[in-house]
C-alpha cells in the first residue's frame, strides 16, 4: 500500500486537463505511441465533438521513481463545467490528492475555487500546477501571485507545465508520490468497497468501478451490495488500464472493476458498499450526499409506443450518470413519459444528445423549469416541478422559488454589463471583490428560473468570453410568481405552460405567440394562439386559415352564386374548426427553449 497513489485533476473548464493527463499516461509509458491521439481518456463521441470532459475517467499508471521504487498511480480525470460537478465530488471522494491546474493565460476562475473547495472538504492534497506556459500570452507571475493567495502555498510548490509540449511531467509526477500520502486501509480486515461509478456493456452486463477501503476482493468471492442486499460471485475483478485488465486480487486502497452478470440496472446504486458474504463488514461506507437536481423538464418519446424503449434506455443511463434523476408523468399534448432532474441546462442537452445517440431513441424535450414550494390556503405545503401540477390561485396562499447565490468572475471592463444582465435577471449585487487589479469577483443572489434558460450564454456575450460563473442553491422565497398556459384554439397545450414572475409573462407569452405563428403549420380553418394567466388572456395571434378558391369555376356571372358558394365554404370552415386538432411539430417545443 505504501506504493499506491491514488489522485485526480481539478481545473475549470478548458484549462488542459485531459491534455495533462495524456501526457502523464505518456511519460510513465501506460499507452503506445500507436494507441496515442488527443484526449485519450475522452471517451464518448460527445465529448470529443464539444470539446469538453463530461464523464470521469480512471486509470491506473505504474511509475519508476528516482529513488529505485516503482509506484502505483490511479489517476481520475474529471470534468470542468459546473453542470458535471456531481462527478467531480465523486471522484474526490475516491482520492487522496488532487491537481489543481490553472490556465496561465486565463488565471483562476469561478470553477477552480468551487472544485478547490471540494477538494479542501475531504482533506486532499492540493499540487497547484501552472498549465499552458508555453503560450506567449502566459502570465506566469501574475498567476502564480493568484495561487498563492488562494491556497496559501509557497511560489516553490507551484509547478510550471505544459500538457502540449510535456514540460514539467517529469515534476508533476515526483511531486504526487512525494507529497500525496498513500491511502489508508487495512488489506486483512473484512472486505468494505465503494462504487464511485458504473456502466453497462450489452454483452457482460452491468461493470461496478470501486475503491477498496479495507480488506481485500478475489476472484470468485461471493460478494454482497450493502444497500440493495443482493448477493453475487465476482465473476472478473480487474485494474483499470486503457482496457480493463483482469486480476486474481485487489487490496484495500486500490481501484478496480467487478463484473458478476448483473443485468438490472436499479441493484448497482453508485456509492453503495460491497463486502464479502461469509465475513461482511460491521457498517456501509458513507456514500455521497443524494444529488439535488437543479432544473427540471419532460421527456417524451416522440412515438407514445417507444415508452417502455424509453425508460430502458434511462436506466442505463442513470448506471452512468448517477445524477440524473427521473419519474414517469403523462402529459395530455404528448402522452407518456418521464419528469427528469438535471444538474443544469448543458447536463438536460447533453442527456438528450446521448439517448439519441447512444440508445437511438427519438426524444421531445419540454419547457424546463424548477422546483417550487407551494403553501395552500389550508396550510399544506407541496413540491411541485411541472407546471400542470399548480393548484388554482385561489387555493395558494404563497409560491416560493429557489435562489441561488452565483460567483462570477470577470474582467473589471465588463462589469457594468454584467450588473445590468443579472439586475435584469430580478438579481441582487450581494458583494465585489478585486482579485487584481483587473479582475474581479462578483456575488450575486438570483432566482433559479431566470438563470435556466440562456443565462450563461448571455454572460459570456455581454463579456466577450471572459466571465466564469459558479453556483450553488441557498434557499427558496416567496415571488409573486404565475402558472401561464398556452392555448391553441381555446385548448392549453400543457407541454408548454411555464411558472413565471407576473412582471414578465406579458413579454414572455407575446414571444411564445409569435414564435408558434411561424412554426405551426397553416390548416384549413383558423387557429387562435394565446397567452393567458387563469382565464384572463395576456397576449395572442391569428394563424390564417389554407383558403381553397371554391370560386375557380364561376366564370363571370351571377353574385350570387359565389356567395353560395363561399357561405357553404364559412360553414364547413366553422364545423372544421370545431373538430379540428392541431398537431405541434417537434420543432416548436425546442424553439421555445431557445426564446430570447
Amino acid at each position: 500500500m505504501k506504493n499506491l497513489r491514488n489522485f485526480c485533476i481539478i481545473a475549470h473548464i478548458d484549462h488542459g486537463k485531459s491534455t495533462l493527463a495524456d501526457r502523464l499516461l505518456e511519460e510513465t509509458q501506460t499507452i503506445t505511441n500507436r494507441e496515442m491521439m488527443d484526449q485519450i481518456l475522452d471517451n464518448m463521441d460527445l465529448e470529443r465533438e464539444r470539446g469538453i470532459t463530461i464523464k470521469s475517467h480512471a486509470i491506473q499508471m505504474n511509475y519508476v521513481h528516482s529513488d529505485g521504487n516503482t509506484y502505483v498511480l490511479n489517476l481520475i480525470d474529471t470534468p470542468g463545467h459546473v453542470d458535471f460537478s456531481y462527478e467531480v465530488s465523486r471522484a474526490i471522494a475516491a482520492c487522496e490528492g488532487a491537481l489543481l491546474i490553472v490556465d496561465s493565460t486565463q488565471g483562476i476562475e469561478a470553477q477552480t475555487i468551487s472544485n478547490l473547495f471540494l477538494a479542501l472538504e475531504h482533506d486532499l492534497t492540493i499540487i497547484p500546477v501552472l498549465n499552458k506556459v508555453d503560450l506567449a500570452s502566459a502570465m506566469i507571475e501574475e498567476v502564480s501571485d493568484q495561487i498563492v493567495d488562494l491556497i496559501g502555498c509557497d511560489y516553490e510548490d507551484i509547478i510550471l507545465a505544459s500538457g502540449k509540449t510535456g514540460i514539467g511531467v517529469p515534476n508533476i509526477l515526483t511531486a504526487i508520490v512525494d507529497k500525496i500520502d498513500p491511502p489508508k486501509g487495512n488489506p486483512e480486515a473484512p472486505l468494505q468497497a465503494m462504487i464511485f461509478d458504473s456502466e453497462f456493456n450489452s454483452f457482460r452486463g452491468i461493470i461496478a468501478y470501486f475503491r477498496v477501503k479495507n480488506g481485500t476482493l478475489r476472484k470468485g468471492d461471493k460478494v454482497r451490495f450493502v444497500n440493495t442486499g443482493k448477493e453475487y460471485e465476482a465473476d472478473e475483478i480487474g485494474i483499470l488500464k486503457l482496457k480493463n485488465q483482469p486480476v486474481d486480487e485487489i487490496s484495500a486502497g486500490n481501484v478496480g472493476y467487478i463484473i458478476s452478470g448483473i443485468k438490472a440496472a436499479s441493484e448497482v446504486k453508485v456509492g453503495d458498499t460491497i463486502t464479502r458474504v461469509e465475513n461482511p463488514c460491521k457498517e456501509a461506507i458513507k456514500g455521497f450526499e443524494d444529488v439535488k437536481p437543479m432544473v427540471f423538464a419532460g421527456i417524451y418519446p416522440v412515438e407514445t409506443e417507444d415508452f417502455e424503449e424509453l425508460r430502458a434506455s434511462m436506466e442505463k443511463l442513470k448506471l452512468n450518470d448517477a445524477s440524473l434523476v427521473f419519474e414517469p408523468e403523462t402529459s395530455a399534448a404528448l402522452g407518456f413519459g418521464f419528469r427528469c432532474g438535471f444538474l443544469g441546462l448543458l447536463h438536460m442537452e447533453i442527456i438528450q444528445e446521448r439517448l439519441e445517440r447512444e440508445f437511438d431513441m427519438n426524444v421531445i424535450t419540454t419547457v424546463p423549469n424548477v422546483p417550487f414550494i407551494v403553501t395552500k390556503t389550508n396550510g399544506d405545503k407541496i413540491q411541485v416541478t411541472n407546471p400542470s401540477d399548480l393548484p388554482d390561485p385561489g387555493m395558494m396562499q404563497m409560491v416560493e422559488e429557489p435562489f441561488i447565490k452565483a460567483q462570477i468572475i470577470t474582467k473589471s471592463d465588463y462589469i457594468g454589463p454584467i450588473m445590468s444582465l443579472c439586475m435584469d435577471k430580478r438579481g441582487m449585487l450581494k458583494n465585489q471583490v478585486y482579485l487584481t487589479p483587473t479582475r474581479v469577483e462578483l456575488f450575486f443572489e438570483l432566482p433559479m428560473a431566470e438563470i435556466v434558460f440562456d443565462f450563461f450564454d448571455k454572460l459570456k456575450s455581454v463579456s466577450k468570453g471572459y466571465a466564469s460563473l459558479d453556483y450553488s442553491p441557498i434557499e427558496h422565497r416567496a415571488s409573486h410568481l404565475v402558472k401561464l398556459d398556452i392555448r391553441l384554439n381555446g385548448e392549453p397545450v400543457d407541454a408548454l405552460s411555464a411558472i413565471i414572475h407576473r412582471d414578465k409573462a406579458y413579454d414572455w407569452g407575446k414571444k411564445i405567440c409569435v414564435k408558434l405563428k411561424e412554426l405551426l403549420p397553416r390548416q384549413q380553418f383558423e387557429i387562435a394562439i394565446q397567452a393567458s394567466i387563469g382565464a384572463k388572456v395576456v397576449a395572442r395571434e391569428t394563424l390564417k386559415a389554407l383558403r381553397k378558391d371554391v370560386t375557380a369555376k364561376c366564370y363571370g356571372g351571377d353574385i350570387s352564386r359565389k356567395r353560395k358558394l363561399l357561405e357553404k365554404q364559412k360553414k364547413g370552415k366553422k364545423r372544421m374548426k370545431q373538430v379540428g386538432n392541431v398537431e405541434i411539430p417537434q420543432t416548436a417545443f425546442l424553439a421555445v427553449l431557445k426564446l430570447d
